[in-house]
Order: structure tokens, then C-alpha cells, then sequence
């Protein structure tokens, strides 16, 4: 159970910057940041559940980089934001680096 809670935060964890980011476009500002706060929290609780039986280390490790993969995703796909080979081999290592941390427990 402790993997889902994990994989649920890292979700969460990717709602703050979006509400963020809607909220500087300017569309509903306060209610994008009281979305973004509720997912912090929501992301930081699921996070304390998956700790429980996953080491802190591995736990933290996937959550920021499931987090910044899967929001660098969204900016490009959702917000046009830039992509380039460098910045798809840094994703990449992100992601190998999650493997790696997984395989080597």
C-alpha cells in the first residue's frame, strides 16, 4: 500500500505547480492557489503515509523526480514550454535515476 501512497503523492505533487502556473496566467487566481495549496498538503500527506515502510531516502527521491518528470511533461505538452535534447536527456536521467534507486534497495 505504501507504493500507491507514494505514486499519489507524486501526482499531488504535481498539482501545486499547476495551480501555480494558472494562477499567474491570471484565470481564477485565488481559486488555482487554493487549488495548489490543497494539493501541497494532499501531496505531503501521502508522502508521510508512503514513509511508514519505504525508506526516506528512496521515498523523497521518487516523489521529487516522478514530480519534476511528470511536471516538465505538463509544461510542454499543457504550456508550449521549450523542449530541447538536453533537456529530454535530463528527464531521462531523472527517470533512470528512479529506476536505478528502485532495483538497488
Amino acid at each position: 500500500m505504501s507504493w500507491i501512497y507514494l505514486i499519489i503523492a507524486s501526482v499531488f505533487e504535481v498539482g501545486w505547480p499547476f495551480g501555480m502556473k494558472m494562477a499567474s496566467l491570471g484565470v481564477n487566481k485565488f481559486g488555482w492557489i487554493i487549488f495548489a495549496i490543497i494539493a501541497m498538503a494532499l501531496s505531503g500527506v501521502f508522502l508521510y503515509l508512503a514513509q511508514k515502510e519505504i525508506p526516506i531516502g528512496i521515498a523523497y527521491a521518487i516523489w521529487t523526480g516522478i514530480g519534476a518528470t511528470c511536471t516538465f511533461c505538463l509544461g510542454v505538452w499543457v504550456f508550449g514550454d521549450g523542449i530541447s535534447l538536453m533537456k529530454i536527456l535530463g528527464i531521462i536521467f531523472i527517470v533512470a535515476g528512479i529506476v536505478l534507486l528502485e532495483i538497488g534497495k
